[in-house]
């Protein structure tokens, strides 16, 4: 054999002995590969950004630090709404915009800084990169818009199953459950 021959036999013998290190993909050994939820990075951009100081973990808003933030669980806003809200604030209330440059390089609400006057919404602690804005828009979107009330399922999906932050959810399902069926109205019992 050759000289170069012997190289090429060497080089396919390290490649191979390489391959055989690494991991095979589940998909590879006919199992189905686990799907990550492609929301968990607006789900980071959610905590991140500290939309739950105001909307709370769960999207149902009330009291915090930029006053009364509204229900997500309840808002009519479109995903494009969203985006926009949250790259532009909202003027005259606490939703901060998260958009550098907002009202002054980039109009919003179809103003910009003169527009909006004494209205201008706040700067927010950080600024978001527009597919940070889509992410967690779709988050939203995704998992809290029309929900309903929050439960510990959810609750768990946000904090993990290791955070005690999730046990009033635990007497809250527990108590739905045990809740007796409603009993029929004399009235009910007549249109029988």
């Amino acid at each position: 054999m050759t000289k170069r021959k012997l190289c090429s036999i060497a080089l396919v013998l390290a490649a191979t002995a390489v391959a055989a290190t690494l991991p095979v993909p589940r998909a590879a050994l006919g199992q189905t590969a686990a799907t990550s939820d492609p929301t968990d990075a607006g789900k980071a951009v959610y905590k991140r950004a500290n939309c739950v100081g105001c909307h709370k973990w769960h999207g149902n808003g009330g009291g915090g630090y930029g006053g009364d933030a509204l229900s997500l669980r309840k808002t009519a806003l479109t995903r494009e709404q969203i985006v926009e809200t949250v790259g532009c604030g909202r003027p005259a209330t606490g939703m901060p915009f998260f958009t550098r440059g907002a009202y002054d390089t980039v109009k919003c609400h179809d103003m910009n800084r003169q527009d909006v006057g004494d209205h201008m919404p706040p700067e927010a602690n950080t600024f978001l990169r527009p597919n940070d804005i889509d992410a967690v828009a779709d988050y939203v979107i995704t998992h809290i818009k029309g929900k309903g009330e929050p439960n510990h399922a959810e609750c768990v999906g946000f904090f993990g199953d290791t955070s005690r932050v999730c046990d009033i959810y635990k007497t809250q399902d527990v108590k739905t459950r045990d809740e007796p069926a409603t009993t029929s109205t004399a009235g009910d019992r007549k249109a029988q």
